[in-house]
């Protein structure tokens, strides 16, 4: 275990872990990790260590390298070691100044892995995101964002916008997750398009009011016609399991099965 405090913003340190095999020298493939929000700011990065209640066991960090890979994580705005101000407090002062929280959140993770990919004990070649919740939505805008990204692996938040209108589930979605004028121009589908034809894994209950059916519907659909246009339509993968918001045992096992296949 590495504690890290790296400069990713010029505006505040951001903590991190990093974890590696005990074996070997590497390089190793790496996942960058992606912690989840649940109301509790004290976790952070911690949840790669210790796991959360919506996690199945053991935590990421022990199951990751057991299967030979590395991992980083870091505390977003609000968590961890970065808590003390309110998650309203930051939005409301980042958009006086014209920022929107999210998008500094995904900044952050854009830099993390410039980052995870200048380690000489990682191969670049070979990079991972996951995460469960907002770690999820995390996962899929950096893959959308960074082709360096090349396996996508998200659980319990594959939300379609416009169905969480429809179910009325927006107070569900912390603030942090609103960003100014995005459907204007892009619908959860069309980000997600953006990963294809690279390797996408999502997993998601059909209990889970934080991603509607109807929504995950519309999602499948259209990224089967994408990927299938690539001629890769073995790389897109949705599970849906008759759960609510938290990790399964099959679904971990999925979780494995798809970055051994992939990665």
């Amino acid at each position: 275990l590495e504690r890290l405090m790296l400069d990713l913003n010029g505006i505040e340190a951001v903590p991190a872990y990093f974890v590696r095999p005990s074996e070997g020298q590497g390089p190793w493939p790496a996942v960058l990790y992606n912690h989840a929000h649940g109301g509790e700011y004290h976790i952070g990065k911690e949840e790669l260590l210790v796991g959360r209640t919506f996690l199945h066991m053991p935590p990421y960090a022990e199951e990751l390298t057991r299967q030979g890979y590395a991992a980083l994580c870091i505390d977003h705005w609000a968590f961890g070691e970065r808590r003390g101000r309110s998650e309203s407090e930051i939005f409301k002062q980042m958009l006086w100044h014209g920022q929107v929280m999210w998008g500094m959140m995904v900044y952050d993770s854009l830099r993390a892995l410039d980052y995870l990919v200048a380690r000489p004990d990682v191969d670049a070649n070979r990079i991972a995101t996951l995460g469960i919740s907002m770690g999820s939505t995390m996962a899929w805008w950096m893959a959308a964002l960074d082709t360096r990204i090349r396996v996508c692996v998200d659980l319990c938040c594959l939300t379609d916008y416009q169905a969480l209108i429809e179910t009325r589930g927006l107070d569900g979605h912390g603030i942090y997750y609103y960003v100014p004028g995005l459907l204007k121009h892009f619908t959860t589908a069309q980000i997600n398009a953006l990963i294809a034809p690279r390797p996408h894994l999502s997993l998601a209950g059909i209990y889970d009011p934080l991603t509607p059916p109807t929504g995950l519907e519309r999602i499948d659909a259209e990224l089967r016609q994408v990927y299938a246009a690539l001629e890769a339509p073995e790389a897109w993968q949705l599970r849906r399991y008759a759960i609510g918001h938290f990790e399964t045992a099959a679904m971990r096992a999925e979780v494995v099965a798809f970055l051994k296949q992939w990665l």
